[in-house]
């Protein structure tokens, strides 16, 4: 392990082999790093905080510390976790959870912009990007692969489906499909069609990538109600798991669709 001087480790934290700890960062006594964490100067991780193995926290970012939510009661014992090589950039923040034993939690091979916020109860799965400056809110959950663009916030409780990306100042404040593009026009953010770029770097076929389009058009181009849509979807789509996945994302949405 590599600590610096002036860098404070308390009694009880747990560092795997290989960390490292840069000048001024701040260890509290019940955080876990694994093996070959780095923690970069004047970063502080507290409160019960596990992070997996190979990350990185760039300096002066904040993690495991208290919620902003007031319905936080002192003496409640919430918690942060980051899985395995996710990047979290300089001044970016991992707040606890609010409600005893929630947590707040960040996957595996994550990207965690400069400036960004992630509140009490917070969920990013696996593979998932936020730009710079994105900002969500309580009980957010980002499904695995997701991308959301640089200054982006989300409203309490959205879920963004996974492979979605959503664009650079979008306001999310219904759930968002899985496997489509997002962006702003004029001033509201609006479905574009599917991710076609993202979804062919990452390998998925031609032709579930025509069903989505498909999917698409029936739900939001020919002037159908939602149930019918997804009538439309569910009877003349080739019903790929994606295409499943779609609309079941639809039909058990609790705050809407976008």
């Amino acid at each position: 392990m590599k600590i610096h001087p002036t860098a404070i480790v308390e009694d009880g934290a747990r560092l795997g082999a290989d960390v490292e700890i840069g000048p001024y960062a701040h260890i509290g006594p019940f955080v876990s790093l694994g093996d070959g964490t780095t923690v970069g100067q004047g970063a502080i991780v507290d409160g019960h905080t596990t992070i997996g193995s190979s990350c990185q926290i760039f300096p002066y970012a904040l993690i495991g510390m208290k919620t902003q939510d007031l319905k936080y009661q002192e003496g409640s014992v919430s918690y942060v976790e980051i899985g395995d090589r996710t990047v979290i950039r300089e001044f970016a923040t991992v707040h606890l959870g609010t409600a005893d034993g929630e947590k707040t939690i960040i996957g595996s091979d994550c990207l965690f912009m400069a400036y960004c916020h992630a509140a009490h109860g917070v969920i990013l799965g696996n593979h998932v990007i936020c730009s710079n400056t994105v900002q969500l809110a309580g009980d957010v959950h980002l499904q695995d692969y997701v991308i959301i663009g640089g200054c982006s916030a989300s409203h309490q409780f959205c879920t963004v489906g996974r492979h979605a990306m959503v664009g650079g100042m979008c306001k999310i404040r219904q759930d968002f499909p899985p496997y489509m593009l997002g962006d702003m026009v004029e001033g509201s953010m609006k479905v574009i069609g599917p991710n076609v770029v993202g979804l062919t770097r990452r390998g998925f076929s031609k032709d579930v990538i025509h069903a989505l389009k498909e999917a698409h058009r029936f739900i939001y181009r020919d002037g159908l109600n939602r149930s019918q849509a997804l009538d439309r979807v569910e009877n003349d789509v080739e019903q790929f798991d994606e295409i499943k996945q779609l609309v079941a994302f639809y039909r058990n949405s609790q705050r809407g669709v976008s």
